[in-house]
């Protein structure tokens, strides 16, 4: 029998700036609190036991799982995005609950085929209202996702659906204010994630050498610091050891560069944190010229490269035939999303019946359509 006692108060040891468990606003839908678990524990244990968040296994994240098993995936971004936030935020003594519930939220919204799903349901849905990966997400987990008799959608927290639609807001500029400390450590490690494993994949891949990315001098220095530590390596280790020396490097200014702000403002509670002209929690100015430069390079060498813009031109093909057979003949549409055809109108429906298949699910299903 489960001890219903209250747990241990893990919270004594968050910083007075950090989101407390305590201090929610509680859910949409009201819920009694759990005797063990924390309400951002339960968000993490509802996000992982959704099927969205189980699909994220089998969609691009920059490369197609045509070109081989080695490089990420949407899942494990994710969980990488996860594992660097709470890095920070153990050290910046915010709230870790909050900060992994939302990392591995953050993308839950995103299509088939990574952002060329993303750019082609964007344009089939021009005049019904766009599509944002970000927005879908909170599509998913208020609407779309169905684990609970009485009402749609997760119940997630309130904390979790601002942090989550403060991503959607395409006028926010990315470092504003009004973003709790733990949605801006999540927005700060995505940025380190993708930044670092796409350079290891694209060179994993040959869509680069390794040496050309020594064009970028936090890659340079990155690659410095691994030859100092280390006497010999081959090819592959060396690689390896630069990019978790690259990994160092962004983890190790954001954290220094937050701690000074934290330090000179001593915020005394998490509104006051989160409401400040610019965010807190970010990297120095310095780092962020860095990595304008690596992500130029990534830009230009591997996300414009020609197979990936080949596999981008592919799989939008398909989507958008299948966008268009199905608006003609609604029918088709599998029976959970004719609700949404009553209520948000077709072409909503299409968009998120397309967003919720896998890579694999999508080239299928047009296979099985269009031969």
């Amino acid at each position: 029998m489960v001890n219903q006692s209250p747990p241990p108060d893990a919270e004594a040891q968050l910083a007075p700036y950090a989101m407390h468990g305590r201090d929610t606003a509680g859910r949409v839908h009201a819920e009694p609190t759990h005797a063990y678990r924390s309400p951002y524990q339960r968000d993490r244990d509802r996000i992982v036991h959704s099927s969205a968040f189980r699909r994220l296994a089998h969609k691009t994240q920059v490369f197609t799982g045509a070109m081989g098993d080695y490089h990420r995936s949407r899942l494990t971004h994710t969980l990488e995005v996860a594992s660097i936030a709470r890095t920070v935020g153990r050290t910046l003594r915010l709230n870790e609950d909050l900060i992994e519930a939302l990392a591995l939220a953050h993308d839950i919204g995103h299509p088939p085929f990574g952002h060329a799903g993303e750019d082609v349901l964007n344009e089939c849905l021009a005049d019904h209202g766009g599509f944002n990966h970000n927005q879908q997400a909170l599509r998913i987990v208020e609407l779309l996702e169905t684990r609970y008799p009485d009402f749609p959608g997760l119940n997630l927290s309130r904390e979790i659906l601002a942090g989550q639609q403060s991503r959607s807001d395409k006028l926010r500029p990315a470092d504003s204010g009004g973003r709790l400390l733990e949605v801006q450590t999540v927005d700060a490690a995505d940025s380190i994630a993708y930044n670092a494993h796409d350079a290891d994949d694209a060179v994993e891949l040959g869509m680069i050498a390794i040496e050309d990315l020594d064009a970028s001098a936090l890659w340079s220095s990155a690659a410095a610091n691994a030859r100092r530590r280390y006497a010999s390596l081959d090819a592959h280790q060396f690689r390896r050891a630069a990019v978790h020396e690259l990994i160092d490097l962004f983890v190790s200014d954001l954290i220094t560069a937050s701690q000074r702000r934290l330090t000179d403002l001593n915020p005394s509670n998490a509104l006051l944190a989160a409401f400040q002209p610019r965010a807190l929690v970010s990297s120095s100015g310095e780092m962020n010229e860095q990595k304008l430069e690596l992500q130029r390079l990534l830009f230009e060498r591997v996300y414009r490269h020609p197979i990936v813009l080949d596999q981008r031109a592919r799989a939008g093909s398909a989507l958008r035939e299948m966008f268009a057979r199905f608006v003609a003949n609604p029918a088709a549409l599998p029976r959970r999303f004719a609700a949404i055809v009553e209520t948000d109108g077709l072409q909503r429906a299409v968009g998120d019946c397309l967003a919720c298949m896998t890579d694999h699910a999508a080239l299928e299903e047009h296979a099985r359509k269009f031969k």
